[in-house]
């Protein structure tokens, strides 16, 4: 009887995962699907900045969208494993900025390696912006 009863609820659940698509069968990778929209604002990040560029991306079996070099975007978000301040390094001491505030604001939404991503980060200017994001693929665009 209790094999029975097993039996009989293995083929229900089977039906059910049928009907609602889990048993089919689902790629894997190394990272989850991502795919993101990146903006460079001028403003410190209130719905009122103006969007100077903005990019898509998406990062699974290739690496496409309208960013400009989008395989080495992905490969730089996929290093972060998740934690996006990472592509913020220290600037460059090298780069002289000016003491001018002029709030520029960089940032990330949408899916990254299958988790919801909202991230921004606002820089004092466009030099700072520049010289800290130096040499990171993601916001070259």
């Amino acid at each position: 009887m209790r094999h029975r009863i097993i039996t009989l609820s293995a083929l229900s659940l089977l039906s059910l995962a049928g009907a609602t698509g889990i048993a089919e069968a689902q790629p894997t990778s190394a990272h989850g699907p991502s795919a993101m929209v990146f903006t460079i604002a001028q403003g410190s990040g209130a719905a009122t900045d103006t969007i100077l560029r903005a990019t898509t991306l998406t990062c699974a079996y290739t690496a496409e969208g309208t960013h400009p070099d989008p395989r080495a975007a992905c490969d730089s978000l996929n290093a972060t494993e998740g934690e996006l301040n990472r592509l913020l390094a220290a600037p460059n001491p090298a780069r002289m900025c000016p003491m001018l505030y002029d709030p520029v604001t960089v940032t990330a939404d949408g899916v990254l390696n299958g988790k919801r991503v909202a991230w921004k980060h606002t820089f004092s200017n466009s030099c700072a912006m520049s010289a800290t994001l130096n040499g990171n693929p993601v916001y070259a665009f």
